[in-house]
């Protein structure tokens, strides 16, 4: 899908607010609603826009720990690592990679029995080493559209 300078510009406003009204969105950008409206819609329909939502802290709803599990998953493990350990409810993304790792995973747990438990789960299909996580500067970070050559700046 071709973007112009309009589409960028939706694209950054709601990465910025995702709530945003439509006459709000419209009024940034200089439309009419509807126009806007048509917009957003079409850039869902293209999948350039893929959802929205809210973000959480764990650690403010009782998920204190914090890691990144890397996991060296044997190739024929792959199927069932996938089935067993990708849809615990504690892994908050996985990323499959290049490298001597082949999977990593961004983990919240309550406790470190918890995650000690996960990442027993996660040794059934291979190696493991885990990191605990001190702090995170750069997360959920949105797409930058002036990276992008020819596009209104904001």
């Amino acid at each position: 899908m071709e973007l112009d300078d309009l589409d960028w510009k939706i694209l950054a406003l709601l990465q910025e607010d995702g709530r945003m009204t439509f006459t709000e969105l419209a009024k940034r950008v200089s439309l009419s609603a509807p126009a806007t409206t048509e917009r957003v819609r079409r850039l869902e329909a293209a999948g350039v826009i893929t959802g929205y939502s809210a973000t959480v802290d764990p650690q403010r709803v009782g998920l204190p720990i914090e890691s990144i599990v890397r996991v060296r998953v044997r190739s024929l493990d792959t199927p069932r690592f996938r089935t067993n350990v990708l849809v615990l409810p504690q892994i908050l993304g996985a990323d499959h990679v290049t490298g001597d790792d082949c999977w990593l995973l961004r983990v919240v747990c309550r406790s470190m029995v918890e995650l000690e438990q996960l990442v027993e789960e996660a040794q059934r299909y291979g190696d493991t080493t885990t990191s605990l996580v001190f702090s995170s500067h750069v997360r959920n970070r949105p797409v930058d559209i002036s990276i992008f050559v020819g596009i209104v700046s904001r």
